[in-house]
């Protein structure tokens, strides 16, 4: 069983199981979130039995549970990475989202595998390919324009997921090799050295500067909220919000944004569904501006654009707050529209680089027809804050009041259910039916006695059978199918109330079936080429052997193998630093006097002591950052496996 066609799923991160609870009460139809290893998030591991107490408690939702398993992995690794995914298995999770095209060649749980973005698909025969091997769900490139994922559904019948949100990769996911060039930290291993954070200078072809120190592979977040409703005609199923790393407030904040977004989609759209189950209450108002971000983007989703890089900083300067319009011996003025709170983080920037205050104390002093005045007493003396004064502007990137707002219980999610109260010999019986069909009951022996005042015994009857609010559940109809008026005591119609939920809660968990591993189609379908380069990220024998049987005759080893001599593409991308900065050849046809004289190249990029050659291929529209292995990297042997405790549920599975 795959995403059904009609339904849409917000898909969000879980750095732990408790962040992935609190993204399902917040309106996640699924959680990704990482296993105990081979996650490409090396620091957002978890253990297994967080992650089956997250799948129980999931499931009570249908809502379902992903574990990235998405590193390439070496020869020595793959009897731990099957033990693993077989402990997965047992644990109930729904999805592994692979990079790892040698695990399908392996003895595996009937598990669905998701193709990570790491798999790089940005064309519907790749696409078509790995739907036919085996794959239930695919995700997209980030880079991808909604025309591309159009023709991509056109022609392809497994579900598409694709990033909506958080933080962008400048490189095509799983074309990077920056990082294990320069430092030995391969981002296809888990361990990305975020190069494309870094300061550079840029130069043209003839030595002069274009840029200097500035953050020129650094990108803006993603936000695709103006265009989620043409994803969803595009195609799309699973809208996906990135963040591993992320703490609670932002999967909060973000997840109930874009549940809003979707809800209010599925209210006008009832050809639509949502994917799991419940209603959603959020008890904040979202905003994305609130959480860290380096900007936002649209990326590439409605055509290339002009401003897509974070280039000042990779930073969070945080939302405007106000002015600076006194400076004061311990303390500064603020004109601001918005209340503040002691503790609150803020920025300003001196020249181009952000500097940061935590406000100690602050002070309303007035309300004027501008705005409130604020006086700010920072938590370093004022002399020691350079560049500060009157009429700097000043950003709040902690704001403490909306950090106590999401510190609290801020969602709520109920299960539509109705109760149904019935005689039986001897006592009473709670049916409970719910809004996906799934029925349980509750029994209690007790002696029933007419009651004397039939309109409020029915009363009481109906008030504490409507008592929810601490579960799961919420009431959407309630009926008496009594022979007559009984009186029935508080503490017997409450127990078995309890009863009735804790039965409806076990009767979900039993009737949710975990959708079934995808069938590969026979014969093996047959990659679309012949040959393979570094850039598949062909790590073992097992990988080998699934492009072997599906038709490539040559294949090279993945660049973390150490094997590809001399200057290669370390980073594709489809960022080109020659159209941020007018350059394009492109750009260029038909103004007069500049066509045919632009002549930017070789352009290079410094940053320290690593030197870059940028490549621009026109056809495709994108820029290749070309480099060499670092010595001391050649020499180094290669990985061993991973740090890992197995821990196992039922019997050990013999190794393959």
């Amino acid at each position: 069983m795959s995403l059904p066609a009609h339904h849409l799923e917000l898909l969000s991160p879980a750095k732990t199981a408790e962040i992935g609870r609190e993204a399902i009460l917040h309106g996640a139809d699924a959680v990704y979130i990482g296993g105990p290893a081979f996650g490409a998030r090396h620091n957002a591991s978890n253990p297994l039995e967080d992650i089956a107490a997250l799948t129980q408690f999931a499931h009570r939702y249908r809502a379902r549970i992903f574990v990235t398993m998405n590193t390439i992995m070496h020869d020595s690794e793959l009897a731990l990475a099957r033990q693993q995914i077989w402990q997965l298995y047992e644990a109930g999770v729904d999805a592994l989202i692979i990079q790892d095209l040698g695990l399908l060649e392996m003895d595996l749980p009937p598990i669905q595998l998701h193709a990570s973005t790491q798999c790089d698909i940005r064309s519907a025969e790749r696409a078509k390919f790995l739907g036919d091997v085996g794959f239930s769900q695919l995700v997209l490139a980030r880079e991808l324009t909604i025309e591309q994922i159009k023709k991509i559904r056109a022609e392809v019948d497994t579900p598409l997921e694709y990033f909506i949100h958080g933080a962008l990769c400048v490189a095509y996911s799983g074309q990077c090799y920056i990082s294990h060039a320069d430092t030995g930290r391969s981002a296809n291993r888990g361990d990305c050295s975020q190069a494309c954070r870094l300061p550079y200078t840029l130069s043209d072809g003839q030595g002069r500067v274009v840029a200097y120190e500035k953050h020129l592979l650094s990108m803006k977040d993603n936000d695709q909220s103006r265009n989620l409703e043409a994803l969803v005609d595009a195609g799309i199923r699973s809208f996906k919000i990135e963040g591993r790393y992320k703490d609670m407030g932002y999967v909060k904040n973000i997840t109930g944004h874009y549940r809003l977004l979707l809800d209010e989609i599925l209210e006008r759209r009832p050809e639509f569904a949502r994917a799991s189950s419940g209603r959603t209450q959020v008890l904040f108002t979202p905003n994305v501006e609130k959480n860290f971000n380096r900007g936002h983007t649209d990326y590439f989703a409605t055509g290339r654009q002009d401003d897509i890089g974070a280039f000042d900083s990779p930073k969070y300067l945080g939302v405007k707050l106000g002015t600076v319009t006194k400076l004061g011996g311990d303390h500064f003025e603020l004109l601001t529209d918005a209340p503040m709170a002691n503790g609150d983080g803020l920025n300003y920037m001196v020249k181009r680089t952000p500097a940061g205050i935590q406000a100690n104390t602050v002070t309303k002093l007035d309300d004027t027809p501008d705005g409130q005045r604020w006086r700010v007493f920072p938590n370093e003396p004022m002399n020691t804050l350079a560049g500060l004064k009157v009429g700097t502007e000043v950003h709040r990137n902690r704001d403490h009041h909306w950090e106590a707002v999401l510190n609290k219980k801020s969602s709520e999610r109920r299960v539509g259910v109705s109760l149904r109260l019935a005689e039986i010999a001897g006592g009473l019986r709670l049916d409970v039916s719910d809004e996906d069909g799934i029925h349980s009951s509750a029994e209690t022996l007790l002696a029933l006695q007419p009651a004397q005042q039939a309109a409020q015994a029915e009363s009481s009857l109906r008030t504490s059978l409507g008592k929810l609010g601490n579960t799961m559940f919420e009431v959407q109809g309630i009926e008496l199918a009594l022979s007559q008026p009984w009186f029935v005591p508080n503490g017997a119609i409450n127990a078995l109330r309890r009863d009735a939920v804790a039965a409806h809660e076990t009767a979900r968990l039993k009737a949710w079936e975990r959708p079934q591993r995808k069938a590969a189609v026979e014969p093996p379908a047959v990659y679309p080429e012949t040959q393979l380069s570094y850039l598949a990220n062909v790590y073992n024998e097992k990988a080998r052997a699934f492009y072997h049987k599906h038709g490539v005759q040559m294949i090279a080893a993945a660049y973390e193998a150490h094997e590809e001599p001399g200057e290669v593409s370390l980073m594709i991308t489809k960022h080109c630093l020659r159209f941020s900065f007018n350059l394009c050849p492109k750009q260029a046809k038909g103004v007069q006097g500049v066509q045919g004289q632009v002549k930017a190249e070789p352009m290079t990029l410094v940053s320290g002591d690593e030197r870059y050659t940028l490549r621009f291929d026109c056809k495709p529209c994108e820029m290749h950052v070309v480099g060499a292995m670092k010595q001391n990297i050649l020499q180094s042997p290669p990985p061993s496996a991973v740090p890992y405790s197995p821990l196992v549920f039922h019997k050990q599975r013999p190794r393959a």
